[in-house]
């Protein structure tokens, strides 16, 4: 009775908070008239219930009167997930902004908190409220987990630490991204592929093309989001959301590879359709017209699931980052991460599996063997890297005699296991003069060699077509393809700021500001918000990355991005990815010891 009349500090220990806040939550509720009223406790003298020592952990002890969200929240987001994942990630650019103009490491946590979305700043100065405002928009009806009602009335902020608000926040935006992202699935079906013109336009082949499996995608979506708002609903601080995910990814994420593995031929279908039926293009033109779409294009729903699965990964991620470590939180995490990861690269093989083997198809159509016959198509084998160079005939010794003549154009075409060397013929055909087996080559730049030998390497085929040691001298068009060409070649050799075989702990770092799509091979197509590492650099503005959330590595303008300043905002970086794969022995052996470093 004294307790619920006197003001009460938060205790410090976790299990004593973890007491204190149920005990606010049952206060909270009795003084809403959800239990028994404060006059009525007054005047029978009551004291408050015991909490037995098997609920002193979060969500234990069940529903909580006036304590848990309301059924169907979720439901009221007024964001389509085009519009909720375009303002998350640029909310995560201006938050590493923020981070990187700071230089004390306190200022660096506290500026996730300080940002508000809706006021962007990359000053120093600048204070704000310590709150994360991730997606804060009144008009979209959206609200963060500390914003809403019941969160605010519940006194739980007062109780939880910041970490643990933050990573309530990484689990309730997992939760209403979904939400967000059932409701732009839901609207590509009741819009789209259910509208009646559209249906009498499309043959039945045409339209599973162009929809694939989305009715299943949806189905999936709903059945995970109702268990994630399930969850929500029990209790007002989320036990974990991970568990939920590891089990959906397991059990039925798998019509995403359906899905995202006919990508290539969805998207050559729309644009035949789009060239071949004017009435077809008519009708979208109209429906993407409809302020449902808020302006959104009829692409930007069919490429939804690969961008969800994708994202989802990098949420998990988020949360994999926040809960302690060691704990059985970080575990299930781990574990989810693990299966979603497994998802996401069978997505990637299934787009790449369709386009490789007609890429390989064509290739094999334009060559002509000069020398002994190289099967080119099979299974396993796909296309890194193809281009035209120069060759310097004669001796290698002749290299200081500065005249074009010495040059002639030659093609080469890099597999993943083979590099085929070739001249172009008439007729849009390649001769092939010589190859070998990817292992067995090797490169060295040549510096200091005066202009006309200004972008030149060696290339040296350990064994070639004739079984015997050969070198090339190559010129390329500028140093960026030079550095390409020699990665390519030689993917083990050391770059300028990383070694493959002994990882910096300190190497730059860029975050992606403007999405890239990748025209060749060995060029990364780029999400806003990516985290890449800077492995080497071209004088001409290109950039050779290895983007931190997947170990993925390619060539792109320097342009997209900003680098990362704050070394202790790298090092932040680096340890957050490391831990992210700690449990997969393969990527460890990939990015090193952390330990030994």
């Amino acid at each position: 009775h004294q307790c619920l009349e006197a003001p009460i500090a938060a205790p410090a220990s976790s299990e004593c908070r973890t007491f204190f806040f149920f005990f606010k939550c049952w206060e909270a509720a009795a003084g809403q008239g959800m239990g028994p009223g404060r006059a009525a406790m007054k005047a029978s003298s009551a004291t408050p219930p015991t909490v037995p020592a098997s609920a002193l952990v979060w969500g234990a002890m069940g529903p909580l009167p006036c304590c848990h969200l309301p059924a169907g929240f979720c439901w009221l987001l007024g964001l389509l997930y085009q519009e909720y994942r375009d303002k998350s990630t640029r909310q995560e650019i201006e938050t590493r902004r923020l981070q990187d103009s700071q230089t004390d490491t306190e200022e660096c946590s506290a500026s996730e908190e300080t940002l508000s979305e809706a006021e962007p700043t990359n000053t120093v100065e600048s204070k704000a409220v310590p709150q994360i405002n991730l997606l804060r928009n009144s008009t979209s009806r959206f609200n963060l987990w500390q914003d809403l009602p019941e969160i605010r009335s519940s006194g739980v902020l007062n109780i939880l630490q910041p970490d643990e608000i933050k990573l309530q926040e990484s689990m309730f935006e997992l939760v209403t991204s979904e939400a967000s992202y059932y409701k732009s699935l839901n609207l590509l079906v009741s819009h789209f592929m259910e509208n009646e013109r559209l249906k009498k336009i499309l043959h039945q082949s045409e339209a599973h093309i162009l929809f694939s499996n989305v009715l299943d995608v949806m189905a999936v979506s709903e059945r995970f989001l109702l268990d994630l708002e399930q969850r929500v609903e029990e209790n007002i601080v989320i036990s974990d959301v991970c568990d939920i995910v590891y089990q959906h990814t397991v059990n039925h994420f798998s019509v995403y590879v359906t899905y995202v593995s006919n990508q290539t031929y969805q998207e050559r279908a729309y644009k035949q359709l789009l060239q071949d039926k004017p009435n077809f293009r008519e009708v979208i033109s109209q429906l993407e017209l409809d302020p449902k779409c808020k302006g959104l294009s009829f692409s930007s729903f069919l490429i939804l699931p690969f961008q969800r699965i994708t994202r989802l990964k990098l949420l998990v991620q988020n949360i994999l980052k926040k809960v302690e470590e060691k704990s059985e939180k970080e575990a299930t995490a781990l574990e989810a991460h693990k299966e979603l990861e497994t998802v996401v690269k069978a997505c990637n093989e299934g787009v790449r599996k369709m386009s490789r083997t007609e890429q390989m198809i064509s290739i094999q159509k334009k060559l002509e063997f000069k020398i002994k016959s190289v099967p080119i198509i099979s299974h396993s084998r796909w296309l890194l890297k193809q281009g035209e160079l120069q060759q310097m005939n004669g001796p290698k010794t002749s290299r200081t005699l500065r005249t074009k003549k010495l040059f002639r154009e030659i093609y080469l075409f890099l597999f993943n296991d083979l590099l085929v060397i070739c001249r172009q013929i008439p007729g849009d055909k390649y001769q092939v003069f010589d190859s070998a087996p990817r292992g067995l080559l090797r490169v060295e730049e040549l510096e200091d060699q005066g202009q006309s030998l200004a972008n030149v390497f060696i290339l040296r085929l350990l064994e070639n077509a004739d079984d015997r040691e050969v070198s090339y001298m190559l010129k390329a068009s500028s140093q960026s393809e030079m550095k390409r060409w020699m990665i390519s070649l030689a993917p083990n050799r050391r770059t300028k700021f990383v070694s493959f075989t002994s990882r910096l702990v300190d190497c730059p770092q860029i975050q992606c500001v403007h999405p890239y799509v990748a025209q060749q091979p060995d060029e990364l197509s780029l999400e806003l918000a990516d985290v890449l590492n800077i492995l080497d650099k071209a004088d001409d503005g290109w950039i050779f990355g290895e983007r931190l959330h997947d170990q993925e590595r390619g060539w792109f303008p320097s342009s997209m991005g900003e680098e990362i300043l704050n070394p202790k905002i790298r090092s932040q970086n680096l340890k957050e990815c490391f831990r992210v794969h700690k449990s997969d022995d393969s990527q460890r052996r990939k990015l090193g010891s952390r330990n030994r470093q």
